[in-house]
């Protein structure tokens, strides 16, 4: 596969996803076409489709055929969408906008939401189950190990957790990393296992994916705090000054604007240096960097 600078392959992840989320999830039918509605009404709102973007990326490192990636990239963004539409809900963040409109509970109810991120989770692995996701079971088996592993109560939602009991504790640097790198560095560096994974690389190509994904995900995630600090809502297309309000310890609270953008840098140009061996193949994803580094929304 060629390379492409970040632009046009945002643009390609993002029309490559939507093509293959069209297809894996369901038309809305039957008494229970309400639940198909709300899947795909928070599977459809847009957003930077980022996770896939790394998915399709990092199979381009390894030459793996497109439409492997473009399942295992489907497979994230429905589960990453789940997170969002329990994150949103009253007992948990209990936000009203996502992505510039309504959340799901607002546009549905709440109940009707619960069903909807449990749908979303579970077609995930069934994504990725299908035999047209990789011929070879083992390969996909590994994807949905993987996958669970870093969904589940030791990754993404053990992240959750953690976030949930922080207003309450006095966090350092190292513990809000540590709940950073779980509550949105785990879904990262699923992605950016993902092509390794599926070109039945070795654990040391898949252990370099993850430290450039785990390195990305903390620059991703200090330049999200810095615009609950510094964005308006309209820009952001969420509430913002979440973290402040709840008494929430983060890199920006402990080191102040100036100093997270420092250590966002540090960590960018830690993240950059990983790719090296990949040379021009990975043109999008050194470019990504910068681009976060400077994010608006």
């Amino acid at each position: 596969m060629s390379s492409l600078g970040l632009a046009p392959a945002l643009d390609h992840a993002a029309r490559t996803v939507e093509q293959t989320l069209e297809v894996v999830l369901p038309k809305p039918h039957g008494l229970h076409s309400r639940i198909h509605d709300a899947m795909r009404y928070a599977t459809f709102a847009g957003g930077k489709r980022l996770r896939p973007f790394l998915v399709l990326e990092s199979a381009r490192l390894f030459d793996v055929p497109v439409a492997y990636a473009a399942r295992a990239a489907a497979a994230i963004e429905v589960l990453h969408t789940y997170s969002l539409v329990h994150d949103d809900l009253p007992c948990m963040d209990d936000d009203d906008l996502r992505r510039g409109r309504p959340t799901t509970h607002k546009a549905f109810d709440e109940a009707t939401a619960v069903l909807a991120g449990d749908g979303l989770l579970t077609i995930a692995f069934e994504i990725l189950a299908d035999a047209a996701s990789h011929p070879n079971a083992e390969v996909r088996c590994k994807l949905i190990a993987r996958l669970a592993e870093a969904a589940g109560a030791n990754g993404m939602i053990g992240g959750q957790m953690v976030d949930m009991v922080a207003a309450e504790r006095d966090f350092g640097a190292e513990e809000i990393m540590l709940l950073q790198r779980l509550k949105t560095g785990q879904l990262f560096e699923f992605s950016c296992e993902a092509g390794p994974i599926l070109a039945e690389a070795g654990l040391a190509e898949q252990e370099r994916m993850r430290q450039y994904a785990r390195d990305m995900g903390l620059v991703f995630q200090i330049t999200d705090d810095l615009l609950d600090v510094t964005s308006t809502a309209e820009k952001a297309g969420k509430a913002v000054g979440k973290d402040q309000d709840h008494g929430k310890a983060t890199l920006v609270s402990i080191y102040g604007i100036d100093g997270a953008r420092q250590k966002a840098k540090e960590i960018s140009d830690r993240a950059v240096a990983a790719l090296e061996p990949f040379g021009d193949k990975a043109v999008a994803l050194r470019e990504l960097l910068p681009f976060l580094l400077t994010r608006e929304s």
